[in-house]
C-alpha cells in the first residue's frame, strides 16, 4: 500500500513539476554582465526567459570556479541515520530534533504549521529542513530520481506556504505568541532558520543539480527564494549571540557561492564585517566565548573556522586580518583544556555532552587551519600524533572557567569549575559550581538544560534545570542568584596543593567566597563562606551521578556504591546546627534526556553578620578499597585539618 501511495505521490509530483513558471525575477537579481552569463543575458534580453533560464541552468551545471569547503561529492558518505531520515521524508515523517523521536509525520498535504509538542525548538527547527541533505546524499549515491523530485516538491510547497510577511524585528525574539500570521512568520523565517536554510541550500544546490528534476524553471524559484532568504537575514540579524555568529557566516556562505548575484559583493562584506567585530565582542582574552556554555563555545568555533575556510577555497583570506586566526586558536586551546580525556564536556549552563567522534572531527578541521599546532594535531589523532599540553591544571579568569587536572589520560581525576562573569542567554545562575571526572566516570555533572522554552510546561522544566539550587554550589533560602559576577581571589595550579579561590556577592547582603583545595592530585577540600548580614537558610547544595548512593544525616556524608570501580565519598562539616536533606535530583546532557540521581542539600540558619563556614571533603576511590574515615576543620588562621584515615594534613 505504501509503495502505490509513493507511486502516486510521484505521478502527482511530476506533474507539478512541469507545470512550473520561470521567475522572471532572479534576471533583475544577477548581474548578467558577470563571466560566463553572456548566453542567459544575451537570451533574456530577446525576451526569451525559457532560453535564459536553459542557458543559466546550463551555466550553473558547468560552473567550477565556486566550491564550498563543506562538501566533497567524490567522498560522499550517507550513514544508516541519515538514509532513514531520506526515506522517512519520502512520506512526509521529518526528522526535526532528536529529542522528540521518533519523528512526526507532517502529512500528505505538508502541514507546515504543525506542533505536536508546543516546545518552540521542535516548531523552529522543523523549518531548518534538516532531511534534505540527506535526500541529496541518497540521490547523489543511488542515482534514484525519487529523492530528487520529493526534494523539489518539498522546496516548492515550502515556499509556497511559508510566505515572506514582514513583521517587527523584535517579534522574532519575544517568547510570547505572536498573532494571525505573524505567528507563522515567527517560527518560518526567525533569522537563525533563514540563515540556516541559506548554507544547507549550498549543499542542496550541489546534490541535487544533476538531476532531470532541477528543471530551468525550478532553478529561478530556487534562486530567488535564496535571495530573499540573504536579505531577510542582513536585513534583521539577530542583536547579538551565537545567533549573530551564525547569521553573520551564512550570509557570507551565500555570497560566496553565488557571486553572480548583483548583492552578493554586499553579502560578503557583511558577513565578514561582522565576523572580524563579533570575534573581538564575543571571546575574552583567554578564549572563553562570552555564553558560558561548553557546547556553544565549539559552535562558535565552527562558526570562525567555517568563514576562513570558504575564504580560502574562493581566494578572499586577505579579508581577515591575523588576529583573527589567532584568536580562533586560542579558543581551541581554551576548549581542549576543559573537557575530559573520553573528550566529553562539562554540561554547565545549557551545554550538551560532546562524543568522541563529533569532537575528534572538531580537532582534524582545526588540524587543517592551524597544521602547526602539536596540541590541536593530538587530539585530532587521539594522541597518535602531537604532543599533550604541557600544563595540567589551568585556569581562565577571564571567563571564570577552571581546571584542576592530575593528567591527560583515562585514568584522570579532573575538576572544572564555572565560576565568572553572569554570561549571556545560555549561561545559568550556576556560579561556583564544578563537575568532577575520575577514571572515565562523572561522578558530579552538571544539571544542564533539559529543554528550552515554549509553552508553560516546557518552561517551567527549563526553569527547574536552570535554578541555582539544581547546581553543586551555594544559595539562599533556595533562591535563584541575584548576582552572577565572580571575581577570582587567587589561583595557584602547581604544588602538592593547588588552589582556587572565587567569591561571588550573589545576593543582597550575602557573599559567597569559596575556596578549593586539590590535595596531592587525588582528593578536594571546599571551604564555603557566607559573608554578610543577610538573614535566612544557607543552603549548600551537592548533586551526584546516578546510582546507589549511601546518605549519612548525622555524620553529613555521602558514600556511594556505583556500579564499576569509581567511588566517591562526600562529607560536610558544617556549623551547628545544619541539617541534611534529600532533595529531588536530576541531570540531563542531550535534550528532552534525563536521568535520576542523589541531590541533597546542607541547611542552616542565619540569623546575624557571623560569617557560617562549611569545610567539605570530596574523596574519590577506586573498589574494592573502603570509604575513608574523614575528619576536617577550620583553624582560627584560616588553616584547613584534614584527616583521612588517621593521617593528618595541614592546608592552607
Amino acid at each position: 500500500m505504501k509503495r502505490i501511495l509513493l507511486l502516486m505521490m510521484m505521478c502527482l509530483g511530476m506533474n507539478l513539476l512541469q507545470a512550473q513558471t520561470i521567475d522572471r525575477d532572479v534576471f533583475s537579481l544577477l548581474n548578467l554582465d558577470y563571466p560566463g552569463l553572456e548566453k542567459v543575458k544575451a537570451a533574456h534580453e530577446t525576451g526569451d526567459d525559457a532560453q535564459a533560464a536553459a542557458e543559466l541552468l546550463t551555466y550553473y551545471r558547468q560552473r567550477t570556479d565556486v566550491s564550498t569547503p563543506d562538501l566533497d561529492t567524490a567522498r560522499l558518505t550517507l550513514s544508516k541515520r541519515e538514509q532513514q531520515w531520506a526515506d522517512e521524508a519520502l512520506e512526509h515523517t521529518f526528522y526535526v530534533h532528536d529529542g522528540y523521536q521518533p519523528s512526526f509525520n507532517y502529512g500528505k498535504d505538508i502541514n507546515w504549521k504543525y506542533w505536536p509538542v508546543e516546545d518552540n525548538e521542535l516548531r523552529w527547527q522543523l523549518h531548518r529542513h534538516k532531511w534534505f541533505t540527506p535526500m541529496g546524499k541518497a540521490y547523489r549515491l543511488t542515482h534514484d530520481e525519487k529523492y530528487a523530485q520529493e526534494w523539489a516538491l518539498q522546496y516548492a510547497d515550502w515556499v509556497k506556504k511559508n510566505p515572506l510577511v514582514q513583521i517587527p524585528k523584535q517579534l522574532y525574539e519575544l517568547q510570547d505568541e505572536a498573532e494571525g500570521e505573524a505567528e507563522n512568520v515567527r517560527f518560518a523565517w526567525r533569522p537563525l532558520e533563514a540563515s540556516h536554510r541559506l548554507a544547507d541550500q549550498i549543499n542542496q544546490f550541489i546534490l541535487f543539480l544533476p538531476s532531470p528534476h532541477f528543471t530551468p524553471a525550478f532553478l529561478t524559484e530556487f534562486l530567488t527564494n535564496d535571495h530573499r532568504h540573504a536579505l531577510h537575514v542582513m536585513d534583521n540579524y539577530s542583536a547579538e549571540g551565537n545567533h549573530l555568529l551564525f547569521e553573520a557566516q551564512r550570509v557570507l556562505y551565500a555570497g560566496a557561492f553565488f557571486p553572480e548575484f548583483k548583492d552578493a559583493p554586499a553579502w560578503r562584506k557583511s558577513g565578514i564585517d561582522i565576523l572580524n567585530r563579533e570575534i573581538k565582542k564575543q571571546v575574552y582574552p583567554d578564549g572563553g566565548q562570552y555564553e558560558l556554555d561548553l557546547h556553544y563555545h565549539p559552535a562558535c568555533i565552527n562558526i570562525f573556522c567555517k568563514a576562513l575556510r570558504m575564504a580560502d577555497v574562493n581566494g578572499f583570506r586577505k579579508e581577515f586580518p591575523a588576529s583573527y586566526a589567532d584568536t580562533i586558536e586560542r579558543m581551541i586551546v581554551f576548549y581542549m583544556n576543559l573537557c575530559y580525556p573520553d573528550y566529553t564536556n562539562p554540561c554547565f549552563s545549557d551545554a550538551k555532552r560532546g562524543n568522541l567522534r563529533v569532537e575528534q572531527g572538531y580537532y582534524r578541521e582545526w588540524a587543517k587551519l592551524f597544521p602547526d599546532n602539536a596540541q590541536i594535531r593530538y587530539f585530532a589523532t587521539g594522541g597518535k600524533e602531537g604532543t599533550a599540553p604541557a600544563n595540567l591544571s589551568k585556569g581562565f579568569t577571564d571567563s571564570g572557567f577552571f581546571a584542576f587536572r592530575s593528567g591527560w589520560d583515562k585514568d584522570a581525576t579532573v575538576m572544572v569549575i564555572k565560576a565568572g562573569p553572569k554570561g549571556e542567554w545560555h549561561s545559568q545562575p550556576d556560579n561556583g559550581t564544578f563537575e568532577l571526572w575520575v577514571h572515565g566516570k562523572n561522578l558530579f555533572p552538571d544539571s544542564g538544560s533539559y529543554v528550552y522554552e515554549g509553552n508553560e510546561e516546557v518552561t517551567r522544566l527549563r526553569n527547574w534545570f536552570r535554578r541555582t539550587a539544581s547546581h553543586n554550589t551555594l544559595t539562599l533560602n533556595g533562591q535563584n542568584l541575584e548576582n552572577r559576577q565572580s571575581v577570582t581571589r587567587k589561583w595557584q595550579a602547581d604544588g602538592e596543593v593547588q588552589c582556587l579561590v572565587t567569591e561571588n556577592p550573589g545576593y543582597k547582603d550575602l557573599t559567597h567566597r569559596r575556596t578549593f583545595y586539590f590535595v596531592d592530585n587525588t582528593y578536594f577540600v571546599i571551604v564555603d563562606e557566607a559573608m554578610g548580614n543577610a538573614t535566612g537558610t544557607v543552603n549548600l547544595n551537592y548533586q551526584t551521578c546516578d546510582g546507589t548512593v549511601n546518605i549519612d544525616r548525622q555524620a553529613l556524608s555521602l558514600t556511594s556504591a556505583f556500579e564499576g570501580d569509581v567511588q566517591v565519598k562526600l562529607q560536610c562539616f558544617a556549623p551547628d546546627g545544619t541539617t541534611m536533606k534529600e532533595e529531588e535530583g536530576w541531570y540531563s546532557v542531550a535534550y528532552r534526556q534525563r536521568t535520576p540521581r542523589t541531590a541533597v542539600s546542607f541547611n542552616t540558619p542565619k540569623t546575624s553578620s557571623e560569617t557560617l563556614r562549611y569545610v567539605t571533603v570530596i574523596y574519590p576511590y577506586l573498589s574494592p578499597a573502603q570509604a575513608p574515615d574523614i575528619t576536617a576543620r577550620l583553624t582560627d588562621g584560616e588553616e584547613v585539618i584534614v584527616t583521612i584515615d588517621g593521617k593528618e594534613r595541614r592546608i592552607k
